[in-house]
């Protein structure tokens, strides 16, 4: 039976013959593609991908700012998202109004 040293030697030279094997074939996969795209005249497009900067990411990214949706008495404003602010919670529990009065 073989040494735990000459094992991990036997996997280290399996490891680089793996890589060797990729890289070979990589190369000649890569200029069949490159043959297939130049003669099909394809576009990342074509194929599925986004590309950096394209119209599709950029406005998946951009956000604008949220409309407001109440407005206090004296200029509060709140999104409807998020914690109740405060302004709103004390109209609504120590005045008894409703949020509904302070649509905007």
């Amino acid at each position: 039976m073989a040494s735990y040293q000459e094992l991990l030697a036997q996997r280290a030279m399996l490891e680089k013959q793996i890589e060797e094997a990729r890289q070979a074939e990589l190369s000649e996969v890569i200029g069949r593609v490159r043959r297939l795209i130049a003669e099909y005249g394809l576009t990342a497009a074509d194929l599925g991908f986004k590309m950096p900067g394209s119209m599709g990411m950029v406005a998946d990214k951009i956000r604008g700012p949220v409309a407001i949706k109440y407005r206090g008495p004296n200029g509060e404003t709140w999104s409807g998202r998020g914690k109740q602010p405060n302004w709103l919670t004390r109209l609504e529990t120590e005045q008894g109004r409703h949020r509904d009065e302070f649509l905007v």
